[in-house]
C-alpha cells in the first residue's frame, strides 16, 4: 500500500504541525503513516491480516497480556511487583530482543503500527491516572501527621537537590543535544518521585500494610505522588523552550485555576450526586457514564493548557468522594483498565527503550551514579527523620528503600520528557534499566533489613482451661462475608457476656490480597481508622467491611459486657494464618473463632463458600499461639433462634485436652440464664474396670504430632486423670443448678458411638453441639474407624460425623481446639488382637447392614455409596454420670 502526501485531506494548520513533528532531528526519524484500512476482507481473498489496522492491534495488545502475565509469574516467587513484569516485558517485546529479529519488527510491531497503540495506550493511561487518584485519601495527608510530612518532604527535597546538582556538575557528559535546563528539571523529578500504587502493592506483599511502618510509608508516598505532578506540571510547562516568555507562566496559572475549578466546583456537585443517591441502592449506569466521559473532558482540558492529559485525570480522579461512589467506579473499570490497557502503556516504554543505542560508557556511568547519589539521599534523608523521632535505625533503612520505590509515575515522567526531546534515547533507556533494577531491590532489601519488635514475653492464658469461667475472656473472631457475622454474634450472646465475666472481642475481616489496590488501601485505612474518625466522614472502607464493622460496633452498643474493636487484614489466603497467629499472640488472645468453609444451602445441604477458606483453617489450626474454635453455622444466625428465650446446648466429651477445652467454654454458658447444657460422657465399657492409678500406667493420652504443644509440669497425671479432675469441678462448682444435666453412654466402638449420637440427635432439640476436633485417646476404639472415613479432617471424627449430611441439618456444631499444654506423652497403648478390631468390625457391620426404616434412625441419600452411608445405628443404653 502506497504511502500518500500527508497534506491530502488535511487543513494547513494541522498540515503544517504534523510537518513540524516529523521534520529531520537529532534523535527523530522521518515517518510516514499511510493510510490503513481497519479490517482485512479474509486471508481467503488474499489479503494478510496484519496488513490492516484492527487484526494486527488484535494480536499486539494479545501478545502484550500474555507476556506480561507469564513474567508475573516467573517473578512471583522473587515477590517482584507487577510492574517489574509489565516494563520488563515491554522491553523484551522491543527493539533490544524481540525487535532484532527482522520478521517480528516488521510484520508484528511495524512502526506505521505505534500510532493505534499508543493511542489506546494513553487513554489506558488516562484512566488508571484516574483511578490512582480515586483511590487516593486527601483526608490521609491531614491525618498522617508531622513524621509522614517530613519523610515526604526530606524523600522529596533532598533527591530532586542532590540529583539536579549532581547532573550539572556532569552536564556536558550527560545532557548533550538537549536543552540543559529542562533536562535537569525533569530528571530532577525522575529522581525524587515515589510511586504510590506500586509501593501499596509491595507493602501488602511482605505484610507491612497494618503496621506504623508501612502506614508511614503510605502516607508519605501520597503527599510525594502529589507533589510530583505540581513539579511535573512546572517541568512541562517550563520545558517549553521554543515558546514565548510568559507562555510558561499562563500555563502554570491555567494550570492552578483547573485545579481550583475541580476541587470547589466538581467535587460539591460529586457530593450532590453522593446525597442524591438513595441509601443501600448502587450508583447507577448513567450516573458512571457521564464520570468516566468526565475523565476524558479533564484530560482534554489539561492537554489544551499545555500540561499533560494524564495530569487531568489524576486531579478529576482525587476530588471524587471516598466511599460508594469511588467503590463502585473502581469496581467498573479497574480490572479493565490494569490488566488490559495499562500493559500497553508499559509496552510503549519498552518498544522505546533501546538498549543498543546505550553506547557511550561514560554517560551511562555517570546516569547511573546520578541516579545512585539521588537514590543515596533519599534515603539518608528518611535516617535523619527516623532518627528525630528515635525510630530505629533499621526501619529508618526499610523506610528509606521503601521510598525509592519506582514506577508508573516516573515512567509517566521519562516518556514525556522523550516525546519533548529533553531527554535522548540512551538517557531515556539508562533511566528506563536503573529504575527497574532499584525497584526490584526495594523488597528483598526491606524483608531482610526490617524485623518488626515483637514483644518476647510470653502470656499464659493460652487457652480456655487455664483461665476462670467468670473472667475477662479475650477472642479473636474471624468473618470472610457478611453471612459470617450473625453467627459469630449468636455466639457471643450463648458466652454470656457481662460485667462480671466481660469477653473482648477483636472483630477481623479477612480480605484476599488481590492484585488490586483498592483491598489494600481499604485494609490499610481500616488498620488505623478509629471509630470517631470513621463516623465523622464519608468512610473510606469498602461496603462489605463496613457493614461487617458496624454490625459489630452495634452489638457492643447494645449489649453489657461486650468491648469490640474491629479490624482488616488483607493478605493471600496461603499466609493468611500467620497474619492471625501474629494479631492474636500481639493481643494475648486466649480463643480464635473461625467460620467453617461450608455454608448451609437452602435445601439444608452445605456447600463450600470459598476453597481457599479451608486451607486457612487447617493452617490455623496447625500453627496458632492460642486455642481455636470452628463454627458450623447451620440455623444459629437465624433470627428465631436469637430471639428465643430457651437455648439449649450439647456438649459431647470424650476426654483429652480438646474435649477439657470444650467443657471449658460450654462452662460460660451455663451462666446464661437462657441455656440450657447438656452433658454427655462417651466411655469404654470397661471403665467401672479401671483404676485411675492403673489409667495413668497403662492407658495415658498420646497427643498427636503438633508444632503448637509446649510441655509444662502436669505433676505426673494422665489424661483421663484430668479429665475426672475437671468434670469433678465442674460439677462441684454448678452443684444444683438445673439447668444441667448430665448423661453417660458406653460405646464399645464407633459403631456404637454413631448410635448413641444419632439417638440423642433424633431425641432433642437443639441448637448446638460443642466438640473436641481430638476426643479422647489417639487410636481410640470409640473414634478410630469414623477418623478413617472423615471428610473434614479440621473438624476431627466427632465434628465431621455431626456435620454430615446423615445427621441433623438444624443444629450448628462448634469444634473445640485446645492450645496444648500437656505433660510428656505416656506409653502408648498396644493396639487390641486383630479378633476385636474395632475398624474391621465396623466396616463389616456398616457394609451388611440394610438402611433402616424407622423414620429416627439413618437414611441414605439416593445414590450413595457405601462410603457416604458410614454412619450406622445401634441401641445404647443411658446410665448415671
Amino acid at each position: 500500500m502506497d504511502a500518500m502526501p500527508i497534506s491530502d485531506g488535511l487543513p494547513s494548520n494541522v498540515t503544517e504541525q504534523i510537518r513540524n513533528a516529523t521534520r529531520p532531528k537529532a534523535s527523530s526519524t522521518v515517518v510516514c503513516y499511510s493510510p490503513m484500512m481497519i479490517t482485512t476482507n479474509g486471508i481467503w481473498q488474499g489479503f494478510n491480516p496484519l496488513e490492516f489496522s484492527l487484526p494486527l492491534f488484535i494480536l499486539q495488545t494479545s501478545i502484550i497480556v500474555v507476556t506480561t502475565r507469564f513474567l508475573v509469574l516467573v517473578l512471583r516467587p522473587f515477590r517482584q511487583p507487577r510492574v517489574i513484569a509489565e516494563i520488563l516485558a515491554g522491553v523484551l517485546l522491543g527493539p533490544s530482543v524481540m525487535g532484532q529479529i527482522e520478521v517480528w519488527a516488521t510484520m508484528v510491531f511495524p512502526q506505521r503500527s505505534l500510532l493505534t497503540l499508543e493511542t489506546v495506550a494513553h487513554l489506558g493511561l488516562l484512566y488508571f491516572l484516574f483511578l490512582v487518584g480515586l483511590e487516593m485519601d486527601i483526608d490521609v495527608i491531614r491525618r498522617s501527621g508531622k513524621k509522614a510530612l517530613l519523610v515526604a518532604i526530606a524523600g522529596m527535597a533532598l533527591p530532586f537537590c542532590m540529583g539536579i546538582a549532581t547532573s550539572f556538575i556532569f552536564r556536558h557528559q550527560v545532557s548533550r543535544n538537549v536543552h540543559q535546563t529542562s533536562f535537569l528539571l525533569f530528571l530532577g523529578v525522575a529522581l525524587s518521585v515515589t510511586a504510590f500504587p506500586v509501593l501499596a502493592r509491595i507493602l501488602a506483599e511482605i505484610k507491612l500494610l497494618g503496621t506504623d511502618l508501612g502506614r508511614i510509608a503510605m502516607s508519605a508516598a501520597i503527599v510525594n505522588d502529589m507533589c510530583a505532578w505540581v513539579l511535573l506540571a512546572v517541568a512541562i510547562a517550563i520545558s517549553e523552550v521554543d515558546s514565548a516568555a510568559l507562555s510558561s507562566l499562563w500555563v502554570l496559572l491555567s494550570g492552578a485555576l483547573f485545579v481550583l475549578f475541580c476541587f470547589y466546583a466538581v467535587r460539591p456537585g460529586m457530593w450532590w450526586l453522593v446525597r442524591r443517591a438513595p441509601e443501600g441502592e448502587a450508583v447507577s449506569d448513567m450516573q458512571v457514564s457521564l464520570i468516566l466521559t468526565g475523565v476524558m473532558l479533564a484530560g482534554v482540558c489539561t492537554d489544551a493548557i499545555g500540561i499533560h492529559s494524564v495530569f487531568g485525570a489524576f486531579v478529576y480522579g482525587l476530588v471524587i468522594p471516598t466511599g460508594p461512589l469511588g467503590v463502585a467506579l473502581i469496581d467498573k473499570i479497574e480490572d479493565f483498565v490494569t490488566g488490559l490497557l495499562l500493559p500497553l502503556f508499559f509496552a510503549i516504554s519498552g518498544l522505546r527503550t533501546n538498549v543498543r543505542r546505550i553506547g557511550d560508557p561514560v554517560t551511562v556511568g555517570l546516569l547511573v551514579l546520578v541516579f545512585v547519589m539521588a537514590s543515596f539521599a533519599k534515603i539518608m534523608g528518611t535516617i535523619i527523620i527516623a532518627a528525630l523521632y528515635t525510630m530505629p535505625f533499621r526501619e529508618g533503612i526499610a523506610l528509606g528503600f521503601l521510598m525509592n520505590t519506582r514506577g508508573l509515575v516516573e515512567m509517566i515522567v521519562l516518556n514525556i520528557g522523550r516525546d519533548k526531546e529533553v531527554l535522548d534515547d540512551e538517557s531515556f533507556a539508562v533511566m528506563v534499566l536503573v529504575s527497574v533494577a532499584m525497584t526490584t531491590l526495594v523488597t528483598p532489601v526491606v524483608t531482610g533489613v526490617y524485623r518488626p519488635s515483637r514483644r518476647l514475653v510470653g502470656y499464659k492464658r493460652r487457652n480456655l482451661q487455664r483461665i476462670r469461667h467468670d473472667s475477662e475472656l479475650r477472642m479473636l473472631a474471624c468473618v470472610h462475608i457478611t453471612r459470617n457475622v450473625p453467627s459469630v454474634l449468636s455466639l457471643l450472646e450463648l458466652s454470656n457476656p457481662s460485667k462480671r465475666s466481660p469477653i473482648f472481642i477483636y472483630a477481623l475481616h479477612l480480605v484476599e490480597l488481590t492484585g488490586r489496590a483498592s483491598n489494600m488501601l481499604a485494609a490499610a485505612a481500616a488498620s488505623s481508622a478509629s471509630k470517631k474518625s470513621r463516623s465523622g466522614s464519608a468512610s473510606s472502607l469498602p461496603p462489605v467491611t463496613e457493614h461487617i464493622f458496624n454490625a459489630f460496633e452495634n452489638y457492643e452498643r447494645l449489649t453489657g459486657g461486650v468491648s469490640i474493636q474491629t479490624l482488616a487484614a488483607v493478605s493471600p489466603y496461603q499466609t493468611m494464618h500467620e497474619d492471625v497467629s501474629v494479631l492474636a499472640e500481639d493481643k494475648h488472645v486466649s480463643l480464635i473463632v473461625i467460620p467453617f468453609h461450608k455454608q448451609q444451602t437452602v435445601d439444608g445441604g452445605m456447600e463450600p463458600i470459598n476453597p481457599h477458606v479451608r486451607g486457612f483453617n487447617e493452617s490455623l489450626l496447625s500453627s496458632s499461639p492460642c486455642s481455636v474454635a470452628i463454627l458450623v453455622d447451620r440455623g444459629l444466625s437465624a433470627a428465631a433462634a436469637r430471639m428465643a428465650t430457651e437455648h439449649r446446648v450439647a456438649l459431647f466429651f470424650f476426654g483429652g485436652p480438646d474435649d477439657r477445652e470444650a467443657l471449658a467454654y460450654a462452662w460460660r454458658m451455663v451462666e446464661h440464664p437462657g441455656v440450657s447444657l447438656t452433658v454427655v460422657r462417651f466411655l469404654p465399657p470397661d471403665y467401672r474396670s479401671r483404676s485411675v492409678n492403673a489409667a495413668s500406667a497403662s492407658a495415658g493420652y498420646r497427643p498427636a504430632a503438633d508444632s503448637r504443644a509446649i510441655t509444662i509440669g502436669a505433676e505426673g497425671k494422665s489424661e483421663l486423670e484430668m479429665d475426672e479432675e475437671y468434670l469433678n469441678e465442674f460439677r462441684a462448682r454448678n452443684h444444683g443448678n438445673d439447668a444441667i444435666s448430665y448423661a453417660m453412654r458406653k460405646v464399645a466402638n464407633s459403631e456404637e458411638t454413631v448410635a448413641a449420637v444419632r439417638a440423642m440427635n433424633n431425641d432433642s432439640l437443639h441448637e448446638l453441639y460443642i466438640v473436641g476436633r481430638r476426643p479422647g485417646e489417639a487410636g481410640s476404639p470409640m473414634t478410630a474407624a469414623l477418623e478413617d472415613w472423615m471428610e473434614n479432617p479440621e473438624l476431627g471424627p466427632i465434628g465431621d460425623m455431626l456435620v454430615s449430611s446423615d445427621f441433623s441439618m438444624s443444629v450448628s456444631v462448634l469444634v473445640v481446639q485446645q492450645y496444648v499444654v500437656a505433660g510428656a506423652p505416656a506409653p502408648v497403648v498396644p493396639a487390641p488382637a486383630a479378633s476385636s478390631d474395632p475398624v474391621r468390625q465396623y466396616l463389616s457391620n456398616a457394609n451388611q447392614q440394610p438402611a433402616a426404616a424407622a423414620s429416627g434412625a439413618y437414611r441414605a441419600s439416593p445414590g450413595s455409596s457405601a462410603a457416604n452411608s458410614r454412619w450406622s445405628s445401634s441401641t445404647d443404653s443411658t446410665v448415671g454420670f
